[in-house]
């Protein structure tokens, strides 16, 4: 492709991201390729010959629902296969994100990355794969935050637009239900970290096997966390009720704050004001990398490409992980992070005219295989880079699903770095659990503060 053709397919591609309605669903034909050149939802079957293995179907599901870190020892036993720094970077930079290779600018003496063998191990329950496939030939989604006529699985397998891959990553399969023990750290340019341990219960909507929940309720999941630590934060409670299309419903939230004992309406939980006890340090459409209402920017599809990534963290996640081990000053420590190279969509947001966030552009990296969020580049107004997000992606076998642990924001500006998902010296995530919807409703916030 020359660069005339290339110009003329980004301009096709912001077009279509940008218009009104956008028909998402593909011919009976098209989808037919699930299962068959591409796997059940939607990523290339076939390697690139060489670095990037076949998919063979991934891991099979193993393991408890409870009382089990996600573990895979032959994986994190292996040695790096290549290590990136600033001597080579050059060589190997059409592989990175920009948001690596700004770190490894700016921390030229301490940053590396650990480059593996590849695996490909993610997996998905079979309802995952037979709702994706429905969903291939009925989800639409109108601009972009209306999705319709889709159901549990994946809405959009076989992309179109830039939104909607990103709402593969908001809707994609993560339990029916979970008790998530989430430590954080804000880690300050020496190295000092205040920790704060938070316990969050999760009933998910619209991703649940056993419920799933129509998108005439317009309800993803239901969230609600506990500060445990600090004693200064300690009693602090958060419920969320997380809507699917959050420009005609918000989600809505509410506050108890113990020093007060009363329950408030939390205000303006979306976009970026800063998520509740974190100091600044993350963003409310920064949790679990994004989320939320996508209506403030003009999204992009650039295509996908081969990226090295965080990929099959089970040595960063493992409870012989100390958070001492983990955190140094200006990064974490790089030799308990394990990159590898597989495909990825790159998707480029732009900050809408007439509306107002502090990052003025992002650019996405979504891993083809499990359709979660790998990284993130994030700008400023000006255009330079501000903070760089990182998800450890790890596949959790006992419920067939992946995700970031830890997720990590860099800021590049004031030189700190937040943690969040870490489970290290806590317990691990337990999804035997079930809740009833009565257990997220203001009215259930007064009973657990009675206890």
């Amino acid at each position: 492709m020359n660069r005339q053709q290339g110009a003329r397919l980004m301009l096709a591609l912001g077009l279509a991201g940008a218009s009104t309605l956008v028909m998402a669903k593909v011919s009976p034909e098209e989808a037919a390729k699930l299962g068959k050149e591409l796997t059940p939802i939607g990523a290339e079957k076939k390697g690139n010959g060489s670095t990037i293995p076949d998919w063979t179907g991934g891991l099979p599901k193993s393991g408890a629902l409870s009382g089990q870190f996600p573990s895979n020892p032959a994986i994190s036993g292996e040695s790096p296969i290549l290590t990136i720094d600033k001597n080579n970077m050059a060589k190997y930079a059409d592989k990175m994100t920009e948001g690596h290779k700004a770190l490894m600018t700016r921390y030229a003496d301490t940053y590396k990355m650990n480059v593996y063998k590849t695996h490909r191990t993610v997996a998905w329950p079979k309802e995952i794969y037979d709702a994706t496939k429905k969903n291939a030939t009925t989800a639409v989604l109108e601009g972009t935050d209306d999705i319709r006529e889709a159901a549990l699985g994946f809405p959009f397998p076989i992309p179109k637009t830039a939104a909607e891959v990103i709402w593969n990553h908001k809707t994609r399969w993560r339990g029916d239900a979970v008790t998530r023990y989430n430590n954080q750290a804000i880690v300050q340019a020496n190295g000092s970290y205040q920790l704060t341990k938070l316990t969050e219960e999760v009933k998910f909507k619209y991703g649940s096997i056993k419920h799933p929940a129509p998108l005439s309720e317009n309800m993803n999941l239901l969230y609600l966390s506990e500060v445990i630590a600090p004693p200064r934060l300690a009693g602090q409670l958060l419920l969320v009720h997380e809507t699917m299309n959050q420009v005609t419903g918000p989600r809505q939230a509410w506050l108890y704050n113990p020093g007060l004992r009363r329950t408030r309406r939390a205000p303006n939980v979306a976009y970026d004001n800063p998520y509740e006890g974190t100091d600044g340090n993350q963003f409310n459409d920064q949790v679990d990398m994004y989320n939320g209402a996508m209506d403030r920017y003009n999204w992009t599809l650039l295509g996908k490409k081969e990226m090295y990534i965080p990929y099959n963290s089970y040595k960063i996640a493992s409870d012989e992980t100390k958070y001492e081990d983990m955190i140094r000053p200006k990064h974490i420590n790089q030799d308990l992070a394990r990159y590898e190279l597989h495909r990825v969509w790159v998707v480029d947001a732009n900050l809408r005219e007439g509306t107002s966030h502090t990052f003025g552009r992002r650019t996405f990296y979504v891993d083809e295989d499990s359709w979660t969020i790998a990284a993130i580049d994030c700008y400023d107004k000006r255009g330079e880079m501000y903070k760089v997000q990182e998800a450890h992606l790890l596949y959790a076998s006992n419920i067939q699903s992946a995700g970031g642990t830890p997720e990590i924001i860099y800021d590049l500006q004031s030189g700190r770095t937040f943690l969040t998902a870490l489970a290290n010296e806590d317990k691990p995530n337990d999804f035997s659990v079930s809740f009833d919807d009565n257990d997220f409703t203001p009215k259930a916030l007064k009973k657990k503060v009675t206890r």
